[in-house]
């Protein structure tokens, strides 16, 4: 049994899972609060002791552990294993040894990889990107991350910062991004993006459903709301889908065309809509692309659900070693 830790350390929760490599399948995880308001050293040894419960309360012999892959959202300096910059973590994390630390901690090997570049790995290679050499992945939640695959390999570029997908332009005179770039994909069809949409919607008085489901709390408006209005037959909340699949497809569009994907995987809890914002996603495509064989790209959502950085972790563990 090859078995590898996989942990995510994430804006609201810390994730962390057993992970055998041989089954391909996870066999202990749990999650604790980040709470990162309490500053860095504290979420660092809460890391460190999710980490040793997981393996502890999973019944490994600790000597089989060959080591620990840990993901986070920002910028990262993997030969380090330093945080650069975490935007969605208090302080920002600048220039934390989070690598050196937590294997100190464990006294275990730990490499390091940005969160959806985890995630693609883990759809690679054991998820709905299984089988092909070539794939584009796009986790679309708060914000729109996203990873790359070409020729068996997941792309890193300059310090990993590879696969931004959420971050190409689509319209250069849209909005502002927090990123600080004006009209990028993020802009117009991440979770927030789409609310934002049916909010407008009831603002502006349109008939939908959207107002009733949401009891007219406009707080209470979120993707998965608008989904369930769809679904209804609400046709405002149905353009809403359309709109957002649309400004995806047109990234999707551009990357097909710079490096010919087999597979395009959409993952993140917006990703649960199906096909509400696949088929858009897929419309736009055709639209947009005459010079790749679309009959041979697939637009699939992501296979692993919340297991997907875990198991991504994992196997970026095992390959350092």
């Amino acid at each position: 049994m090859t078995v590898f830790v996989g942990c995510d350390l994430g804006g609201t929760n810390i994730k962390a899972g057993l992970v055998d490599m041989d089954q391909m399948k996870v066999l202990h995880a749990k999650s604790a609060e980040t709470l990162s308001h309490k500053g860095h050293d504290d979420v660092m040894r809460r890391m460190g002791t999710l980490i040793t419960e997981v393996i502890e309360e999973s019944g490994i012999d600790r000597g089989r552990i060959k080591g620990v892959g840990v993901s986070a959202p920002g910028v990262l300096d993997l030969e380090k294993g330093h945080t650069l910059f975490l935007p969605n973590l208090y302080g920002q994390w600048r220039d934390v040894p989070l690598g050196p630390t937590l294997s100190k901690y464990l006294n275990l090997p730990v490499s390091m990889l940005n969160d959806v570049r985890a995630i693609t790995l883990g759809e690679y290679t054991f998820g709905a990107g299984k089988g092909v050499e070539s794939m584009a992945c796009y986790a679309i939640g708060t914000g729109i991350g996203g990873g790359v695959v070409v020729n068996g390999q997941l792309v890193l570029g300059i310090g990993g910062t590879a696969g931004e997908l959420g971050h190409m332009t689509i319209d250069i005179n849209g909005p502002r991004c927090g990123c600080g770039n004006y009209g990028c994909m993020e802009a117009f069809a991440s979770a927030p993006a789409i609310a934002s949409m049916g909010v407008k919607a009831v603002q502006q008085g349109l008939t939908t459903k959207i107002a009733d489901l949401a009891e007219q709390d406009l707080n209470k408006i979120t993707p998965e709301l608008i989904a369930q209005a769809a679904n209804m037959g609400d046709e405002i909340a149905n353009e809403i889908w359309r709109n957002a699949g649309s400004y995806i497809g047109t990234g999707v569009s551009n990357v097909i065309v710079t490096f010919g994907p087999k597979r395009i995987v959409i993952s993140g809890g917006v990703a649960a809509a199906g096909d509400l914002l696949l088929e858009p996603i897929r419309e736009t495509i055709k639209k947009r692309v005459f010079i790749v064989p679309l009959e041979e790209i697939e637009v699939v959502t992501g296979a692993l659900g919340n297991e997907a950085g875990i198991m991504g972790m994992a196997t970026w563990a095992s390959l350092q070693l």
